[in-house]
């Protein structure tokens, strides 16, 4: 079984990404935790209602699209952070790096706390009527913990991932991540379970770029077939985005066409804004910016400019983009050991040598002419300075980050350009400064100018003093009655917390309970948890914040929770739901009773003298608050810094650039506690240029005809994209494929467009009949192992269940006669039907025995028998067209269907080339079995 349910993004103008999968057995996977510009809580209300069924998270990039909403989740969705979670190490890193910028930059992340903290419940109110307090965003160091949980995985890695403790087993499930492009570490996700084949493929690239390498589809000899991972699977998910789009030129037009618009503003005076992500896309531009700086001319106009990279984790992206080198395209790495290979060779010719007399190498990353802004003092110098500047700068959507302050202060300017690299959502929901600047680029309602740059047609469309509406928000304090409601929304959270952990309202645990007693009432509680968090589901999912909770939302909590009430049905029931709601504190002592604590038999003057001595010394030994405890261990974190100790990469993260980030939020907001967000409007004027340059690095309408046909999925599932994208791209792949829609004809549904919300069917196709197998022919069964799987030949004839019983009246089967009577007659009527296989007679198993032929059943790969016999002394390589060549003399060769052609000596030549065939021919059967009538 496999049910596939878009939450988020299907035939919508909103990027955020948001799948849940469901497998045999009650598997349900959660695919991307995405969000968009809004940042609204309703979007995030099927996540929290299936929270508590999860077995498991998968990430496929780094973009706010896709883990926008991670952190948020994690912080305030009970035992969502408790879920296993897989990516690859570059999404990890550059994910982290992504929300701390973004809640740095805006308040609005924090979302709001609902209007009323009880009744009304937080995803059915509208923006009306949500008030203006901020939940509690998370800090530096929740964002730090809630990455480094994530479990990294390697491309092409197989992984049997381990269930949460509230999650069904995941038995047989196996995840393999392949490299899709478009954002470094970006991953088309490979599923296999039982017999469902799922390739999770969105927002892939299969174009290699300058540090992004293309999408693994292709492998093999000569690189021109799918690999055998990603052929033919029961169901692909795909999105349609750009399904209706053509590319207007590949990667190096691209490439000029971007310096072309930048070389064209900078000879005139004028300065570039580029508007980026903050950490995935903008290692892209980047690359470009310096190379182009470093190879350009001096009398080009790029020498005169400067070029800045505004983002408040700039420094901690560039960092981890130097450690992930090998996740980049291999140009990268040719071309950092060809310049350190140069550079080595210059120095030594020239003897220059640095302070300590070693020559001086370039890293990757390590920007020379792109200068990071990461602090407001930077920014400041950089909105102050002179002279014509290119601005990379996040964020994409121009509602937060620094690209909202150079808006601002570019938009004035006739010279200047602001140069868009990505569309954003366009639709009646979509409000921000980036769509208001796309519609001001597509309606070009004051002329276009056209520049010639290097033989080469460029549009810039003027912005003639076009006003648009800018949202400016500002943190301020709490007033009295702000303050009550956000005390009320906390008393309600931690009510919800308490209820859904299961503590009785009269468990009172004694403060002298030591350690030991403590631990132990953790592991008796263990099993208790587990099965509580498989029951609150509707309380997740409807009821967070209200004060009362149904009887259905209670469980077996209503007897002690509810007056008058004695009776709960407890059949079918499983956990904490199948047992009394009692709770046993142990006290613990020593041998002679209760532990004695001598402060309770103080004389009042020997009372008075403690506390004046506590006083005098500071409070020495008295409990401090975790805020104090905070601010006392800062300056002695610093010192060691200072200091230069080494620390891992984790605590570097949460050190420099939590320092800084923390510092910018409480300067640029002034506010560290609860707060409520101002929002106000400034008009601006837009007299500068603006310009399109597609650098999204998505796949579009060729590269999604081209290569659907040659995965050849049995399903597709398209997701992802707008109306007409989907029904364009499922219009073409009806007839590339050569199947009907979902809908038009019920026997050849293999296309499917779902909307958003809309749970689909996309189980493979199987002709599967139960039947029960007699204790004779169990007996018989000869099992061979195939891998890690079970094959069996079965060979006998179909009885009815009570035809089966009547003949068996020897002694031996009166017990199973008997046991049998007895489930017939407690189960249903369909039951009774079920058939039963029994052995064949003899003289009609030899019959059937002489007309059947004996299969081979597995698949030999070709590099592990090379493998194998190389282990065995043999020498065997790889020639032309997939031939593998054992002692010279043994070609062994693989067809496209599978089959295996071994082609040596003749049996009548010499010994050892016949003992080779021969162990290769071995080699080959022991992979395999041999299936045949027994």
């Amino acid at each position: 079984m496999f049910t596939f349910t878009p939450l988020l993004g299907a035939q919508s103008s909103s990027r955020a990404s948001q799948s849940l999968l469901e497998l045999d057995g009650g598997v349900k996977v959660l695919v991307d935790v995405g969000w968009d510009e809004r940042f609204d809580t309703r979007q995030l209300a099927e996540i929290e209602k299936h929270t508590s069924t999860i077995s498991f998270i998968l990430l496929t990039h780094a973009t706010t699209s896709h883990l926008g909403a991670y952190a948020h989740c994690c912080k305030h969705i009970p035992h969502f952070s408790q879920i296993a979670v897989f990516a690859t190490s570059p999404v990890i890193a550059f994910g982290r790096t992504l929300l701390q910028d973004l809640y740095a930059s805006t308040p609005l992340a924090a979302t709001f706390i609902p209007s009323s903290a009880s009744p009304e419940d937080d995803t059915a109110a509208t923006d009306q009527q949500r008030s203006d307090i901020l939940r509690q965003a998370p800090t530096v160091e929740e964002i730090n913990k809630y990455f480094t949980a994530i479990t990294p995985l390697k491309y092409s890695q197989p992984h049997q991932p381990a269930p949460s403790q509230f999650s069904v087993p995941l038995e047989g499930l196996t995840l393999t991540a392949y490299n899709s492009g478009h954002t470094l570490g970006g991953t088309i996700w490979h599923i296999q379970h039982g017999m469902e084949s799922i390739v999770y493929a969105v927002d892939w690239n299969q174009a290699r770029e300058n540090v992004i390498a293309g999408a693994a589809w292709f492998g093999g000899v000569g690189g021109s077939e799918v690999i055998e991972q990603l052929r033919r699977p029961t169901a692909l998910v795909c999105s349609s985005i750009g399904g209706n789009k053509i590319a207007s030129y590949g990667r190096k037009a691209r490439d000029e066409a971007l310096l072309g618009h930048i070389r064209s503003c900078l000879s005139k005076g004028g300065s570039v804004l580029i508007p980026t992500d903050s950490s995935a896309r903008i290692l892209e531009l980047a690359w470009i910016l310096e190379k182009a700086w470093h190879d350009g001319a001096k009398d080009s106009p790029l020498k005169s400019a400067r070029v800045y990279m505004a983002s408040k984790s700039a420094n901690a992206t560039l960092r981890h983009a130097r450690s992930l080198l090998e996740w980049m395209d291999d140009s990268i790495v040719r071309e950092f050991e060809g310049e350190e290979e140069t550079a080595t060779k210059t120095h030594r010719r020239s003897g220059s040598k640095q302070a300590n007399g070693v020559t001086k190498a370039s890293r990757p990353f390590e920007f020379r002419h792109i200068k990071v802004v990461e602090r407001k003092a930077q920014l400041d110098r950089c909105l102050d300075g002179e002279g014509p500047r290119v601005v990379l700068a996040s964020d994409l959507t121009l509602d937060w980050g620094y690209s909202k302050s150079f808006l601002e202060h570019f938009s004035q300017k006739t010279s200047n350009l602001i140069l868009l690299t990505e569309r954003v959502a366009q639709g009646p929901d979509a409000k921000s400064a980036g769509t208001e600047m796309w519609k001001a680029f597509e309606e070009r309602q004051d002329g276009v100018a056209v520049e010639t740059v290097a033989d080469a047609q460029l549009e810039q469309v003027h912005g003639g003093g076009r006003t648009m509406q800018v949202q400016i928000v500002d943190k301020a304090p709490l007033d009295e009655k702000e303050t009550q409601q956000y005390q009320q929304f906390l008393a309600t959270q931690r009510q919800m917390e308490d209820t859904l952990a299961g503590d009785a309202a009269g468990d009172v645990v004694d403060d002298n309970i030591d350690d030991e007693s403590s631990s132990s009432s953790e592991d008796e509680s263990d099993t208790e948890q587990q099965g509580r968090a498989l029951n609150v589901t509707n309380a997740l999912g409807h009821n967070k914040t209200k004060l009362a909770l149904s009887d259905e939302d209670l469980g077996v909590n209503v007897l002690i929770r509810k007056k008058n009430v004695f009776d709960f049905d407890v059949r079918h029931k499983k956990g904490r739901n199948a047992v009394f709601p009692y709770t046993h504190s142990r006290r613990r002592g020593d041998e002679f009773g209760d532990f004695i604590k001598p402060e309770d038999f103080l004389r009042e003057e020997e009372k008075e003298d403690q506390e004046a001595a506590a006083q005098n010394a500071g409070d020495i030994g008295q409990k401090r608050k975790w805020d104090d405890k905070q601010k006392s261990e800062a300056p002695r974190k610093r010192r060691q810094g200072n200091q230069g100790q080494k620390v891992d990469v984790a605590d570097d993260d949460s050190s420099d650039e939590s320092d800084e980030s923390e510092t910018e939020e409480v300067e640029s907001h002034g506010l560290d506690g609860p707060a409520k967000a101002v929002v106000t409007t400034q008009t601006l004027a837009l007299n500068c240029r603006l310009a399109f340059v597609d650098f999204a690095g998505l796949h579009d309408q060729r590269s999604l005809q081209m290569l659907i046909p040659l995965i050849g999925p049995k399903k597709l599932i398209l997701t992802g994209g707008t109306t007409e994208e989907t029904l364009a791209l499922a219009s073409d792949c009806q007839e590339l494929l050569g199947v009907k829609l979902a809908g038009e004809d019920e026997s050849s549904s293999e296309i499917f467009t779902p909307a958003q919300g809309q749970t689909i069917d996309a189980s493979v196709d199987t002709n599967a009949w139960a039947v029960k197998l007699t204790r004779n022919l169990v007996r018989r069964l000869h099992w061979q192992a195939v891998k890690d799987i079970g094959v069996v030949t079965l060979q006998g004839q179909l009885r009815a269940e009570m035809e089966t019983l009547n003949i068996e009246d020897d002694p031996k089967s009166k017990k199973q006669k008997l046991d049998t009577e007895v489930s017939v007659a407690g189960t249903s009527p369909v039951s009774n039907t079920l058939p039963v296989l029994d052995t064949l007679p003899p003289a009609l198993a030899a019959a059937t025995r002489s007309v059947t032929q004996p299969i081979h059943v597995g698949d030999m790969r070709l590099a592990e028998l090379r493998r194998l016999m190389n282990m065995a002394g043999h020498t065997a390589e790889f020639r032309g067209e997939g031939t593998l060549l054992v002692d010279g003399i043994i070609a062994v060769r693989k067809l496209g269907s599978g089959k295996i052609i071994v082609e040596g000596a003749p049996v009548h030549s010499l010994a050892r080339d016949s003992d080779s065939f021969t162990q290769v021919k071995q080699r080959i059967y022991e992979r395999l079995a041999v299936v045949a009538a027994g």
